[in-house]
């Protein structure tokens, strides 16, 4: 049985191709069962994302199941397979299962080493196992995926450095306040922007956000979103001493804050500290509001710094992710490798025992009357003598089992011995893998 992958991602298309492969979770058992229908797929998975559309299939001849797949996500998106060759990619065996690794790992995420890819991985498998369309290869490898990719993050790190704007400027207002729980906010804008960073600070226990913004409206709407309170724009030199931290993120084409309105709120403040963190473009905060004593002020610059060096320490953490797939891929490789050889051990096995009952049997015959001491030593010289012989050879395949010459073993032996061999799949593995 051989693992493929076909998918197109967000590096090889943009959105509006990308959409046009999308699998709603409403339709994917089906469409995983209409996929299973095909005879040269004996196991498949479908994960699809706002980033990624890949189908993961176990074959038993790569070309036909290959073709199978691609033709399934041309008719889904409508579109002759000509054009689709330019958007997908393909992996073949173990660069399937590596390649699956690396996903799970987020290494092929549009933000490296993200955590959301992993559950998506694992409702993915989930919707297959429900749609009863795996198969034992498929299990191992997303079960050692899952694997990996909670080994990737507790081993290295890779999801602990924020490499987005408005949750760095979070992290940052939790370096200037040991603890945000109880601290009010005061977000001036209302974009997109505004309302991740009023999101994330709302997760890190800010109890009151206020948000301006010149639309009314929309500081309203915003501000609804959290339970907070829309600010009007000419009220801000009141409302300014209230907050604890200034998260500034309009579309202005000149500064909102200035020294001189600054002065007057810190005057008012009761514990004359005050965090500015402006996160617009162009600047929404004066500079030289940092000369105010108790202010400190953080620009796009400041984040930019932080943003650097938290995707540097993301790419070193990748260095170490790659490092521990390569360790679960030869793992993985010799699990593999081992089915090839297995069928032609338990052969080996039944057509030694068989040979040695069938002799035995004979020679019990002939010898006529033995005592259960007798008959018990003659058989068991018979299993020594079929053990041994058959030691060298089975653990020779074992060996051979664990490089890419597996195969060529077996194949000798069945041959040598005229051996009937069953498919794998009719035997039991254990993990790593275990097909749980």
């Amino acid at each position: 049985m051989f693992p493929v992958v076909v998918g197109i991602n967000h590096h090889t298309a943009p959105l509006e191709v990308r959409e046009r492969f999308n699998f709603p979770p409403s339709i994917v058992q089906k469409s995983l069962q209409d996929l299973y229908a095909h005879p040269e797929i004996r196991g498949a998975v479908i994960l699809s994302t706002c980033n990624r559309t890949e189908i993961y299939a176990v074959t038993t001849e790569i070309e036909a199941g290959m073709a199978v797949i691609k033709e399934f996500m041309s008719r889904r998106a409508k579109m002759e397979q000509r054009e689709l060759a330019q958007y997908l990619y393909m992996h073949t065996l173990y660069n399937a299962v590596r390649h699956l690794y690396r996903v799970a790992a987020g290494l092929t995420s549009m933000i490296l080493g993200e955590t959301q890819i992993i559950g998506q991985v694992a409702d993915a498998y989930e919707a297959a196992n429900q749609a009863e369309v795996t198969h034992k290869v498929i299990n191992v490898v997303f079960q050692n995926s899952l694997s990996v990719g909670k080994r990737v993050r507790a081993e290295t790190g890779i999801d602990q450095h924020p490499v987005s704007i408005s949750y760095t400027a979070v992290e940052l207002a939790k370096q200037c306040y040991e603890d945000l729980y109880g601290k009010r906010v005061l977000i001036l804008g209302a974009g997109e922007m505004s309302t991740l960073t009023a999101k994330y600070l709302v997760e890190a226990g800010a109890s009151m956000v206020m948000v301006s913004n010149r639309s009314f409206d929309r500081a309203c709407a915003l501000a609804q979103e959290f339970n907070g309170e829309a600010v009007r724009f000419e009220e801000l030199e009141y409302r300014l001493p209230l907050a604890d931290i200034v998260i500034s993120a309009t579309s202005a084409p000149h500064y909102i804050l200035q020294p001189r309105l600054m002065k007057k709120v810190m005057a008012q403040k009761e514990d004359k500290t005050l965090l500015l963190i402006d996160i617009a473009v162009p600047r929404d905060i004066n500079p030289a509001v940092r000369k105010i004593l108790g202010v400190t002020l953080f620009d796009i610059d400041d984040l930019q710094k932080v943003l650097d060096k938290h995707q540097h320490l993301r790419e070193i953490a990748a260095q170490q992710a790659e490092s521990i797939i390569a360790e679960e891929m030869t793992q993985f490789m010799k699990w593999h490798n081992s089915l090839s050889v297995v069928p032609t051990i338990a052969a080996l096995q039944q057509k030694g025992q068989e040979i040695k009952e069938h002799q035995l049997n004979r020679a019990l015959d002939h010898l006529g009357s033995l005592t259960p001491k007798q008959e018990k030593i003659v058989r068991s010289l018979a299993n020594s003598i079929l053990n041994q012989v058959l030691h060298t050879p089975i653990t020779r395949l074992k060996d051979a089992a664990e490089t890419s010459q597996g195969h060529m073993y077996a194949e000798i032996l069945q041959n040598l011995f005229d051996l009937e061999t069953q498919p794998a799949d009719h035997l039991q593995t254990s993990r790593r893998g275990t097909a749980e």
